[in-house]
């Protein structure tokens, strides 16, 4: 194998401040030449490397040259030879400078197999993130010296945690289009995953029936926003669909999802109490306070935690995160532990990236930050909402989108809004009394009326899809468990309690 000359080769001579030392970029030329004469002796080498060999991985830059002019010769139909090279190459400087379009001959002398073809493009890949690893390393160094006026210590580990995340990830330092062809295919895989599932679910099931048949799962890259006034169960449902999913992975992994659960209202504590009093079936008030009625009581909290520590469900529960922090944790999560569903309890309390100059522009800040993290992670992200006040001054207190706070921007970034209504809260709070020039007659019958309504609603909420970017809208109906913070599938939504006196 003839070797390229020191010159030619682009060496990135850096010297060693210890040791006074020079060193070299990692590199293996031999093997970038290997793997393009063997490239140019069967084209049936591209096939084995396309998929994770770019022209940007090669060290020597004419090699990345030949190979990208390569690759679109294959990619049309025809030969990629020393011979069809040549006409690309014959007045190249740089090809000049190794030997001309003589190299290209000798590139093919230093062919390997094509069974080895595979393992040299690897290689060429892997010596290709070291270089970008201590380029990142000195980017880091330079802006530890010379920070930005507004950029903290913090910042700087978040972005190269950031740059580190998206090598690890894709092996490259950025994203590019893609051909419309694997766009196909992978909505074709989709549709794959929801035919083998009976027709029914293509994302993350809840465990929901009605809420899945609804929205056939919680789909990769989508933000959903479960949305509800103060004590309508929001975090219940929430913490609901992430044990019924970290769960149901536990139990077989090609299904459910590994939760990562910010809870940014709860302590850890807490919310592994109402998970521990749902699967359980003990109040989360008597596990508190130590009132288990017996033995048998005792050994069935016991077994639920001993259930619960095998599932996947990571909770964080530091307070006032940016959105940065949350993705860098999201991000890292993601990479050790196989992160495939986020729930964020709840927006409104996230800070973010930038101080802006009014609540709207925040809120857009956050939900902006939220998608394109669910994008980059292809995951779903589970956001929780409060709704504003206007709920209260009307007579039918059934949310709707502009009861959303800073509705615009949350409505718009989301691709499903879910609101949880229950006719219970109000009623309970609404009590009739009777009235100073009311007869005990008319008291009754008004009363009457009301009781008929609360044993109708009592111990049911209504889901109300209000939204859905890629499917219908609708209702759903779900029983409620006030003592366990648990929810249940209970019957369709026309078989709810309407709102009418």
């Amino acid at each position: 194998m003839d070797p390229v000359s020191p010159a030619v080769a682009y060496k990135h001579e850096r010297q060693n401040h210890q040791g006074g030392e020079y060193r070299t970029l990692p590199q293996n030329i031999d093997a970038e030449q290997a793997l393009l004469g063997a490239l140019l002796i069967d084209n049936d080498a591209y096939d084995k490397v396309s998929t994770f060999l770019e022209p940007s991985h090669f060290y020597v830059p004419v090699h990345g040259r030949l190979y990208e002019a390569a690759r679109a010769l294959i990619q049309r139909g025809q030969v990629a030879t020393p011979v069809t090279l040549k006409a690309y190459f014959s007045s190249d400087e740089s090809l000049v400078d190794v030997g001309g379009v003589d190299y290209l001959e000798r590139l093919v002398s230093s062919a390997v197999s094509l069974v080895h073809s595979e393992d040299y493009g690897r290689v060429i890949v892997d010596l290709s993130l070291r270089r970008d690893l201590i380029r990142l390393g000195e980017t880091v160094v330079e802006r530890g010296y010379d920070p930005a006026v507004d950029e903290t210590a913090i910042d700087q580990i978040e972005a190269a945690e950031a740059d580190l995340y998206q090598m690890a990830e894709t092996g490259a330092p950025e994203g590019g289009f893609q051909t419309f062809g694997e766009s196909v295919e992978a909505a074709l895989e989709l549709a794959e995953n929801a035919y083998k599932r009976d027709g029914q679910l293509s994302g993350v099931a809840t465990d929901f029936v009605d809420i899945d048949n609804l929205l056939g799962g919680l789909h990769k890259s989508d933000l959903i926003v479960i949305a509800g006034r103060p004590s309508m169960g929001k975090t219940a449902l929430a913490t609901n669909i992430a044990f019924n999913a970290s769960r149901a992975h536990a139990s077989d992994s090609k299904v459910g999802a590994v939760v990562g659960f910010f809870s940014l209202e709860m302590s850890s504590e807490q919310l592994a109490m109402r998970i521990l009093a749902e699967e359980s079936g003990i109040r989360s008030d008597h596990i508190r306070r130590g009132k288990i009625k017996d033995d048998d009581e005792f050994v069935n909290l016991v077994r639920a935690g001993q259930e619960l520590s095998r599932v996947p469900l990571f909770i964080d529960d530091t307070p006032a995160l940016s959105v940065s922090q949350l993705r860098t944790r999201a991000r890292r999560l993601k990479r050790t532990q196989g992160l495939s569903l986020l729930v964020v309890d709840y927006l409104q309390l996230l800070r973010p990236r930038n101080k802006a100059e009014n609540r709207v522009q925040e809120i857009s800040q956050i939900t902006q930050g939220l998608k394109a993290l669910a994008k980059e992670l292809d995951l779903p992200i589970l956001a929780l909402s409060q709704l504003s006040r206007a709920v209260e001054l009307r007579e039918d207190k059934r949310p709707q989108l502009s009861d959303l706070r800073e509705s615009g921007t949350i409505e718009q970034d989301s691709d499903v809004v879910m609101f949880i209504y229950r006719e219970e809260y109000y009623l309970e709070r609404s009590e009739p009394q009777q009235r100073a020039d009311e007869t005990s007659d008319r008291f009754n019958e008004r009363y009457n009326r009301w009781q008929e309504r609360y044993e109708k609603a009592a111990g049911l909420a209504d889901v109300i899809v209000a939204k859905q970017r890629h499917g219908p809208i609708g209702r759903v109906g779900l029983k409620f468990e006030p003592e366990t913070t648990r929810f249940h599938t209970y019957a369709a939504a026309s078989h709810l309690p309407d709102s009418r006196d």
